[in-house]
């Protein structure tokens, strides 16, 4: 799929993506207090399947969401799949923030991996806004030297496997659409978690199924944001931007969960921020050679 490269719409699609992961972060929070996360899995891949149904029969059908690359679909969710898992399953074990936090050691791995296999360039403009919010996260994490908590570790697990979820996804950009690369998701996924969900498998009380209804909404249609910056940007310079969901999550929990909110935060939150700006920033001409 050809796109005219635009920081601007990318910007915009990482936008929404912001906003319906911090609604999901927080919804996913209140469903781990009471299911098991294969079955908040499976649910909202049920959901996103029906409420994606409308859009693909706007779109022409099911040949709208062909492909030709079926096994690229297979491994990227697959992946994905078992990070998201390990995502959800962390919740259960240290605070929304520090989880949020640590995923974004992610912009590492995936720098490494878009410019070895994807050929994208690495400039000065790039590595710098990943090194600022890296050492933005760190201040806001400021990990402590005692015992290792398998809960932070699961969610760096859970981080590796996004970073390579993203490099798979920037990949399937060249060939598939938006809403293509989102049915496959949700497809697979399905069929990966319908077997533990089964075995797991408790209803959910009344007052959780709206909960669950928001995961179904904002897991479907992030990733369709998530997906159509990719068409605009590298995910050298998408996924910086995503750095932002550090200091909103953390205000997020603040408020919400009573999670500590302190100078480090707003620092650290600062350099990230500096981080993305000098990301945005267009790239010096290439000076004419001369004669």
């Amino acid at each position: 799929m050809n796109t005219t490269p635009s920081k601007t719409m990318a910007a915009l699609w990482m936008a929404g993506w912001l906003s319906l992961m911090l609604v999901m972060a927080v919804a996913g929070r209140e469903t781990t207090r009471e299911l098991n996360v294969f079955e908040i899995m499976e649910v909202r891949s049920v959901i996103g399947f029906t409420l994606l149904l409308p859009i693909i029969y706007r779109a022409g059908g099911f040949k709208a969401v062909a492909t030709k690359r079926l096994p690229q679909h297979l491994a990227r969710n697959g992946v994905h799949y078992f990070a998201q898992l390990g995502w959800f399953y962390a919740l259960t074990l240290i605070g929304i923030g520090q989880v949020v936090a640590i995923e974004f050691t992610m912009p590492i791995w995936t720098a490494l991996l878009a410019a070895t296999f994807l050929s994208e360039r690495m400039t000065v403009w790039k590595i710098s806004a990943i090194v600022l919010g890296i050492v933005g996260v760190v201040m806001i994490v400021r990990p402590a030297t005692g015992e290792i908590n398998p809960g932070q570790l699961i969610a760096l697990g859970a981080a590796i496997g996004f970073s390579i979820s993203m490099i798979l996804a920037k990949s399937l950009t060249r060939t598939e659409s938006a809403l293509s690369i989102l049915f496959w998701m949700i497809v697979v996924q399905m069929v990966v978690g319908l077997l533990p969900t089964l075995y797991v498998w408790t209803w959910p009380s009344a007052s959780l199924w709206g909960w669950l209804f928001v995961i179904g909404v904002c897991g479907t249609f992030s990733h369709y944001c998530l997906a159509s910056a990719l068409r605009y940007a590298d995910a050298t310079i998408v996924v910086p931007m995503d750095f932002l969901r550090v200091p909103l999550t953390a205000t997020v929990g603040w408020l919400l969960y009573s999670e500590r909110l302190d100078t480090w935060t707003v620092l650290g939150a600062a350099l990230i921020l500096c981080g993305n700006l000098l990301n945005l920033k267009p790239p010096s001409p290439v000076p004419a050679r001369a004669r």
